[in-house]
């Protein structure tokens, strides 16, 4: 049986089947909702229905409490519909959704930024556009059914030698079924498997509000890829860039950031260290990099956050930026779920 979703206050509507998330039946036919993780782990999904009824799949309750849910607030990464719904949520994009692709990419690069940090370049196949917003990630395949997701660290405009390629930063989970492989035994010209892109984390162009883009460990791929949107188009609004890491390694591309500052008067870099060691010689910003945006602009009623990395890092800014007078709807998150972060309700 098929259901008539509608989403408020667009109007825009699409058809979902009682075997489908809301979410998966949205992304098919090219409908920009917003999510994160499509697990039930992050909440970035969650928004209002307005009208009919759903069911949940399997979620973590600091997605969805109970008492989120019996007030009316659903995910739609495991909501299914059992009639017409109507839901409320921003960020539907009238237009700009990319399709949906799988496709085979081949090891063009692999490089050890950091004792944990593998930077992986990805040859795209040259007889196939592959078009993201800087932001969004791919799935890796695995071949037991296994998905693993990762956010492009590069702007769809960069290549390299006029070949278009996908950067990743990829933190090696120890015991990780996929990263234990990416440190182990994957080699360069090595054939993997993507889809993508996905999510709805990518800079709001249409906005002229200064920006601040929060990063935690490996949550600065897609940042780096916003960075580097930002220059190749010419946007100047103010920008702060925090990036936060237990020891000064961790800021595994901190001159890429410094030089990229130096040439961007517009942009401001914050490096944050919150467990330096006295050997590491580090004389910067110290303890929580969400906390450091909050002791230069006490006061973020003006701004848009861009926040990913860690939950934990995610869900302690949403909430300390609000009580600080960020709006809602102007903060745009994506928090990085580890498969253990999936497993733990």
């Amino acid at each position: 049986m098929t259901f008539t979703i509608t989403v408020e206050p667009s109007g825009r509507t699409f058809a979902a089947t009682e075997s489908e998330t809301l979410l998966a039946a949205a992304i098919r036919q090219g409908i920009g909702l917003p999510y994160g993780c499509k697990d039930g782990a992050c909440g970035s999904c969650k928004c209002r229905k307005l009208a009919g009824t759903v069911t949940h799949g399997p979620h973590q309750s600091k997605a969805l409490s109970a008492e989120e849910e019996a007030a009316g607030l659903i995910l739609t990464c495991c909501a299914i519909a059992h009639s017409d719904v109507v839901i409320e949520s921003r960020q539907v994009t009238e237009a700009g959704a990319f399709p949906v692709k799988k496709l085979p990419v081949r090891v063009q690069q692999l490089e050890r930024a950091a004792p944990d940090v593998m930077i992986v370049r990805l040859q795209l196949p040259a007889n196939d556009t592959f078009q993201y917003h800087a932001g969004q990630y791919v799935e890796f395949l695995l071949r037991d059914g296994a998905r693993r997701a990762y956010s492009m660290a590069n702007a769809p405009h960069t290549s390299q030698a006029g070949t278009p390629f996908l950067e990743l930063h990829i933190r090696h989970m120890p015991g990780g079924k996929f990263t234990d492989h990416v440190f182990g035994a994957l080699k360069e010209k090595d054939i993997l498997r993507i889809e993508g892109p996905f999510g709805s984390f990518y800079l709001r162009e249409a906005s002229d509000k200064p920006i601040i883009l929060l990063a935690s460990g490996t949550g600065f791929a897609p940042i780096k890829a916003i960075v580097q949107h930002m220059q190749h188009k010419g946007i100047v609004r103010p920008t702060w860039l925090y990036w936060g890491g237990r020891r000064p390694h961790d800021l595994y591309q901190d001159a890429w950031v410094r030089e990229t500052a130096a040439a961007l008067p517009h942009l401001t870099y914050v490096p944050v260290v919150s467990d330096a060691l006295p050997e590491d010689g580090w004389s910067g910003r110290t303890g929580f990099v969400h906390q450091a945006v909050l002791a230069d602009h006490p006061d973020l009623s003006g701004f848009e956050v861009y926040a990913c990395g860690a939950p934990i890092v995610v869900e302690s800014a949403r909430r300390d930026y609000a009580a600080a007078g960020l709006p809602e709807d102007a903060f745009y998150a994506d928090a990085f779920t580890s498969e253990a972060d999936k497993a733990s309700a």
